[in-house]
């Protein structure tokens, strides 16, 4: 396809716009694609200056979804506020995908009204891209969805393995069930109606993984509901987030040898940080809509704005939507 054309939600998040436009223009220079940044001109464009401006266009919004406002309220004014303009550019196709760091709930309510699912999905589904310890590994729900039926992860598996193809470049990726137990007969209703089902999808469906084993690339999709996965993503971000912190804290209580070490190891603690920051894995795809959603976290610097561009331009590039349509279609026949 030619240059992706990534509308953002300049108002959204907690540090809208100052580090919204920011992370655009660091993802402007990156070369990522035509960046679309949607909010009130007058607050977004004195931001807007710099290396990279060059390839961003503001699209002026009167209003803002507010992070407190509940997603009937969202949907009444969606028009006029950022959101729900920077969501219609994607439904008129004059942008490939979406990325806003506002109300999730909003932004699921407004792109599943204006985008609607696609044939054969019952619900989208926020996939977060984990970085376990030999590659990384798509779990989804993370949040879209706090009660699921056995039919949404059934879809929700093949909607993962569609990304896991698609963006991750895994030929044949491991499908999983996120359970409390490895053994088939182990979960509750849901999980054991889910498993059944994704036996007979078109993935390669491998059984149960448990809690431990999120990072142990024993799957390369884990589904779960979005209750279930969004505690186990927040619980794993505020481990990954200390873990650097404890580690110094150690080394500077244990003597003049530790700190040391610590020196020559300087730049392989360095890396760790990197590499487990959640802010380098920030774009969670809205996976089953006719559109390239990307959420990311209210709370999100530049730096994560910078990488949820990065995952948006690659989810446009590489056809997920198409993807997940074709790997969809056999179920859809065996059902008529």
């Amino acid at each position: 396809m030619t240059e992706p054309r990534i509308a953002v939600d300049a108002m959204g998040g907690d540090h809208g716009p100052s580090e919204i436009v920011a992370g655009a223009l660091m993802a402007a220079r990156a070369g990522y694609g035509h960046i679309i940044l949607v909010g009130d001109e007058a607050r977004v464009r004195p931001h807007v200056k710099g290396p990279g401006s060059e390839h961003i266009e503001i699209v002026h919004a009167d209003d803002e979804v507010s992070m407190d406002v509940n997603a009937a309220q969202a949907l009444k004014g969606a028009d006029r506020t950022s959101l729900g303009v920077a969501v219609n550019l994607v439904k008129k196709r004059e942008a490939d995908a979406v990325v806003s760091a506002g109300n999730s709930g909003a932004f699921l309510a407004i792109a599943l009204i204006k985008l609607r699912t696609i044939e054969g999905i019952a619900r989208p589904a926020i996939a977060t891209v984990w970085p376990a310890l030999k590659g990384p590994t798509v779990v989804l729900d993370s949040g879209a969805n706090m009660d699921c039926k056995p039919e949404w992860l059934m879809q929700f598996g093949i909607m993962g393995s569609a990304y896991a193809k698609a963006v991750l470049g895994i030929d044949n990726p491991r499908v999983a069930v996120l359970s409390v137990g490895e053994e088939r007969s182990k979960g509750n209703t849901q999980v054991l109606e889910a498993a059944a089902l994704l036996d007979a999808a078109p993935v390669n469906f491998i059984g149960n993984v448990e809690g431990k084993d999120l990072f142990a690339n024993l799957a390369d999709v884990i589904v779960t509901d979005g209750f279930v996965g969004n505690v186990a993503l927040k619980t794993s971000e505020g481990i990954l987030s200390k873990l650097p912190d404890a580690i110094r804290d150690e080394i500077t209580s244990s003597g003049l040898f530790a700190m040391l070490g610590a020196a020559l190891l300087r730049p392989t603690l360095r890396r760790f940080r990197t590499r487990f920051n959640y802010e380098t894995h920030a774009g969670g795809p809205l996976l089953g809509l006719r559109g390239n959603c990307i959420v990311t976290h209210g709370r999100v610097s530049r730096n994560g704005m910078h990488h949820a561009i990065r995952i948006a331009a690659e989810e446009a590039r590489r056809d997920v939507v198409g993807t997940i349509a074709a790997l969809v279609a056999p179920t859809l026949a065996k059902e008529a």
